[in-house]
């Protein structure tokens, strides 16, 4: 069996991880401080405290809608890719890896442990160079406890996703879906709340 490329570089004493930084360092230094304050002033913060938290992604460029309830044990890449809309849920222990633009719909819930990734890696270039994709979460959608969405899907509106499900495609509206990969399970009701 033949060697691949990557290896024939790695042979010839090319280092093939010396690709461009992904992120500038004005990025990596707003990530910083706002890890730092989330720590010092929203984590450790009652669950109540839903507004005090908005007001601090807000000064780091999130758009939070009125009613949004965001907890503090939340873990937030990038606050400025976040499009929250109101009355959200962003439960306890989830993740958004907001690399690119996450966008979380009116009355969408995201339960205790989800995680919403908004970058992957180009396995095709030999440095692994970092790709983001948008994510946007509908009206109405659920993505339950310990769920996980990749790069690029679209959540539609009143989807759900069940408990440990992986959406790696965009889930159709008003559907439920479970697994991994996700699947079609059965529809949803589709009677909608009242504004």
């Amino acid at each position: 069996m033949g060697a691949g490329p990557d290896l024939l570089q790695a042979r010839e004493g090319r280092n093939i991880f010396t690709g461009s930084a992904s992120f500038t360092l004005a990025n990596r230094l707003e990530r910083i401080v706002f890890a730092a304050v989330w720590l010092l002033l929203a984590r450790w913060t009652p669950p109540p405290l839903h507004a005090w938290r908005a007001v601090l992604l807000r000064v780091f460029g999130a758009r939070i809608g009125a009613g949004a309830r965001i907890y503090g044990s939340a873990a937030i890449w990038l606050p400025r890719n976040l499009d929250i809309a109101e009355e959200a849920v962003i439960g306890p222990r989830v993740r958004l890896y907001a690399m690119g633009r996450i966008a979380v719909g009116r009355r969408a819930v995201i339960s205790q442990g989800a995680h919403l990734c908004g970058g992957t890696h180009d396995t095709s270039d030999p440095s692994f160079q970092l790709v983001t994709r948008p994510i946007e979460v509908g009206e109405l959608a659920w993505i339950c406890a310990e769920a996980f969405v990749g790069p690029g899907v679209r959540i539609g509106e009143g989807a759900v996703l069940g408990a440990r499900g992986v959406a790696m495609r965009s889930l159709a509206p008003w559907m439920i879906h479970a697994g991994n990969p996700a699947r079609e399970v059965r529809a949803r009701a589709t009677s909608r709340p009242p504004r």
